[in-house]
């Protein structure tokens, strides 16, 4: 095993540990610890709610989910010799859920959960067809999950790091918040917001105290949006194996991560829509110097995909189009077509017994593969949501006989308020 440089305590709060991350970017963060290019070390991170979603039965806890708190980060961690301009490689060694115990009241403690969030705290991908709170829990047994409220189903997740990026420099933080703010100014009433601005807070931000601690968390940037520095990205296939290469804005590269998934279908669509836990992850990390101009590579990070994770060979796909649900037409807009195929989805395996809020559940959680098929054939984009058919212990395939109805059990479940 790695040497362990970040540990956390289940008993303790994130902000109790012995060494503090933080939830917010900001290049004056201290990093933690210092690491060689070529070294190998092990990072214990918290579910990124630190504990405030419960094994229940209840969605109360998703409902007033505390987004200001988001995400819990271990980090950061400075790599020797790293320079504005290089490139920070990072490989994926290793990673599961909290090791030391088998059961406990923390997600990745035997357990991890789904939500949707309702539209006034966060809402999702298709929060206009789904504005209320509902919640999965997901129990894991080996790499296989399975819930009590979407029965019917069991798949090999796909385990990741939701979140993982370099420290924005003090230019590149303001470019964010002037656009992030740009946009907000366009409808700064919208609900949910069309963007998060700095909040100070419950900012949590390493070792910073005093004045330096209010300077940086005025203007801090919310961890909820991927951006050039990787960030929350939440791609499923950056898995065990995975090669990240990341630009390095600040000296140190200041590498940080969180948001550990089990499990997620493509889009994460229900904005809680992986398989939420905490966990531990297993990282080297090495410098390609002056890479960010010598490859181009000076505003996204690049990956090479793992080569892990469930071989499913036959899937159901559902299309859509960029249609509205009230027949208006939109010209080649993607995002709509993939909410459309996502609906589809839905209204099928409605068919088979399961509520929608399961149904969105499971598509948000289960490997499913979400692809753009069709983008220059206008007016019409065409996405398409492939759902594994192994996934199910039924006959999920259209046939003469009709669709096998099952007992969905008690449901997902939901908050009433």
């Amino acid at each position: 095993m790695p040497e362990l440089l970040f540990p956390l305590d289940s008993s303790k709060k994130f902000t109790e540990q012995e060494l503090v991350g933080h939830n917010r970017w900001h290049p004056d963060i201290p990093a933690v610890v210092t690491v060689k290019p070529g070294d190998e070390f092990r990072v214990d991170v918290r579910e990124w709610f630190d504990g405030a979603i419960h094994n229940d039965d209840s969605a109360d806890d998703v409902l007033n989910a505390p987004l200001s708190t988001v995400h819990c980060l271990s980090g950061p961690f400075a790599v020797e010799g790293a320079q504005p301009g290089d490139l920070l490689i990072v490989d994926i060694l290793d990673i599961g859920p909290i090791p030391q115990e088998d059961a406990g009241p923390l997600a990745g403690q035997g357990w991890g959960y789904t939500g949707i969030f309702s539209t006034d705290n966060g809402g999702g991908f298709l929060t206009e067809q789904f504005p209320d709170a509902y919640k999965a829990i997901w129990d894991f047994s080996g790499h296989t999950a399975t819930s009590r409220h979407v029965p019917g189903v069991a798949f090999t997740g796909i385990t990741h790091p939701g979140l993982m990026g370099t420290a924005p420099s003090a230019e590149l933080l303001a470019r964010w918040n002037s656009r992030e703010g740009a946009l907000i100014a366009t409808d700064p009433h919208r609900v949910p917001p069309l963007a998060l601005p700095p909040l100070p807070q419950d900012a949590v931000l390493g070792s910073l105290t005093g004045a330096a601690f209010t300077r940086a968390a005025a203007e801090a940037a919310r961890t909820a949006p991927p951006r050039e520095n990787g960030g929350n990205q939440d791609i499923k296939n950056l898995t065990r194996g995975s090669r990240v290469f990341y630009p390095v804005f600040v000296p140190g590269a200041n590498l940080s991560v969180g948001d550990l998934h089990f499990s997620q279908g493509d889009g994460e669509i229900t904005f809680c829509g992986a398989i939420e836990m905490g966990g531990f992850i297993d990282l080297r990390v090495d410098l390609i110097k002056d890479g960010m101009s010598r490859y181009g590579v000076t505003e996204n990070a690049i990956f090479m995909p793992g080569n892990e994770g469930p071989d499913y060979s036959e899937y159901l796909a559902f299309s859509g189009t960029s249609v509205t649900l009230d027949g208006e037409q939109r010209y080649l807009d993607s995002q709509l077509a993939f909410q459309r195929a996502c609906l589809h989805a839905i209204d099928y395996l409605e068919k088979f017994g399961y509520s929608r809020e399961q149904a969105y559940l499971l598509i948000g959680a289960a490997p499913i593969e979400g692809r753009f098929s069709g983008v220059v054939d206008i007016p019409n984009s065409c996405a398409t949501v492939y759902i594994p058919t192994a996934i199910f212990d039924f006959p999920v395939v259209p046939s003469a006989s009709g669709p096998t109805r099952i007992d969905p059990g008690r449901g997902a479940a939901h908050s009433a308020r």
